[in-house]
């Protein structure tokens, strides 16, 4: 990866909170908490998990540039989602999102092309540095945003 799709990249991880707050913009409660089908996620769980999503999501950067070589372990989400009690106010965890997004972003921006190159393994995936890294974080919260809307077109539907 060239520096200037790292450097969009990096803008496009900027713009994942803008893009969920967008997504939320007006929200009923009704809104938040209705679900497409039974086994999705409700807007509301969507933003809390973004929140553990990108507390884990800064951790794992952290340690891919100072650890060598770190390990970084997966973890089930839909057991985070079942047991970190997503049916609370989504509004603290929307904040979360929004400073660990913004802490990591200000690390992005400064790392040199040996950061770039660090790299680790995942317990699932094997091979695991910091441009796969970006690479998966820089859109995830778009496609979260996405699904905002269609969760919460599901409870203007009903």
């Amino acid at each position: 990866m060239d520096r200037k799709e790292r450097e969009r990249m990096i803008a496009l991880y900027r713009d994942g909170y803008r893009a969920v707050a967008e997504a939320l913009h007006n929200a009923t409660e009704d809104q938040l908490g209705a679900k497409p089908a039974p086994d999705k996620w409700s807007a509301r769980d969507i933003v809390h998990h973004l929140a553990d999503s990108e507390m884990t999501a800064a951790i794992r950067l952290r340690r891919l540039l100072a650890e060598d070589r770190p390990t970084i372990h997966g973890y089930d989400q839909e057991e985070f989602a079942r047991r970190l009690h997503y049916d609370r106010p989504h509004e603290p965890s929307l904040e979360a999102f929004r400073y660990a997004r913004e802490c990591t972003a200000q690390i992005l921006e400064r790392l040199t092309e040996a950061d770039w190159l660090r790299e680790g393994t995942h317990s699932e995936a094997g091979r695991y540095g910091v441009e796969t890294w970006l690479e998966i974080y820089s859109q995830h919260a778009h496609r979260h945003a996405r699904q905002i809307v269609v969760a919460r077109d599901a409870a203007v539907k009903k």
